[in-house]
């Protein structure tokens, strides 16, 4: 149970750091959409993407503390 308990916090730290690497490209992304193509959706909304990431990051970390409970 050790292992698992190791593998989810593994697992929450990976999607942390993937949840930072997509909601910056999309901001940069969004801000470039902005001030050269002229659309209408504001810059914050590239945040919107990193919701699913922390539900995930959260199911990852009560996990790995519930396995690490187990393993006693």
């Amino acid at each position: 149970m050790k292992a698992l308990s190791t593998v989810f916090w593994i697992f929450a730290v990976l999607l942390s750091d993937v949840m930072c690497a997509v909601v910056a490209y999309n901001y940069c992304d969004m801000l470039w959409c902005i001030k050269y193509a002229g659309y209408s959706a504001p810059a914050w909304t590239a945040f919107l993407v990193a919701i699913p990431y922390a539900v995930g990051i959260i199911v990852c970390v009560v996990l790995a503390i519930f396995f690490k409970k187990k393993a006693g």
